[in-house]
């Protein structure tokens, strides 16, 4: 049987995700972050894990956010009694409000620091650490060089990385798998009734390698994440990205 240039192409694509680490999942295999039409931006539809995703913030509501949607996204990873790290020189996480997306506050170690160069080193030294679930660390600016050490560590030990930068002045590129922005919606209580909703965020994966970035509406509620609008064409979502800087 002659082989195509399709057929040639797709080995192509199969052999370069293996070389960057994206290893074809099982038959099987079933995400467990549930995060539905996202994942389909990612390469074999997976969320990646085992390798570092950036947060981009501008504000004290967008740190908010992406605060509550990395939290979402822990909670899912460590279902299976994990336990994880939360590295920051300003924490601004109320521990126990990670109940409400599923994590137990005493499965997280929360490491305080003063000076930056203290969380990057703390950020770098926990990814190493295989007994982890996951490390979340708030930083103010990465250069390429630091987000290359990170992204070593992970392929390493296999831990997930989520990595929030707060000063996005001197935006550049970095090692890191994906590119996330995510700024809060007004949420909606059910028949009208007082007080608040469930979260509710705009999820905006500004850059993925090899994937498909977009943009999607999401809501958080009873322990998933539920899509509330159709994705976002992925020019549309650079085009946002050049805005943002």
């Amino acid at each position: 049987m002659l082989v195509t240039k399709k057929d040639i192409i797709s080995q192509l694509r199969k052999d370069i995700l293996l070389l960057e680490g994206f290893k074809p999942p099982a038959a099987e295999a079933v995400s467990v972050m549930g995060l539905g039409a996202v994942e389909t931006a990612f390469p074999n539809g997976i969320f990646p894990t085992g390798t570092v995703h950036e947060f981009l913030c501008t504000a004290a509501e967008q740190a908010a956010a992406s605060g509550g949607f990395m939290a979402a996204l822990l909670g899912k990873l460590m279902q299976n009694d994990g336990i994880s790290v939360w590295i920051s020189a300003s924490r601004k996480i109320f521990p126990p409000a990670l109940k409400a997306f599923g994590i137990e506050p005493d499965r997280v170690i929360f490491v305080d620091l003063q000076k930056e160069k203290d969380v990057l080193w703390a950020i770098e030294e926990a990814l190493k650490c295989e007994g982890l679930t996951a490390v979340v660390g708030e930083v103010q600016e990465m250069s390429f060089a630091q987000s290359r050490r990170l992204q070593l560590a992970v392929e390493n030990s296999g831990v997930t990385g989520f990595i929030l930068r707060s000063n996005i002045n001197r935006l550049n590129a970095t090692a890191c798998t994906a590119r996330w922005q995510i700024t809060p919606l007004p949420s909606e209580t059910e028949n009208e009734m007082p007080g608040l909703g469930f979260p509710r965020w705009n999820v905006e994966l500004l850059k993925v390698r090899n994937g498909q970035p977009g943009s999607w509406e999401m809501e958080w509620a009873a322990d998933r994440f539920i899509e509330i609008s159709k994705p976002i064409a992925a020019g549309e979502a650079i085009l946002r990205q050049l805005k943002a800087g």
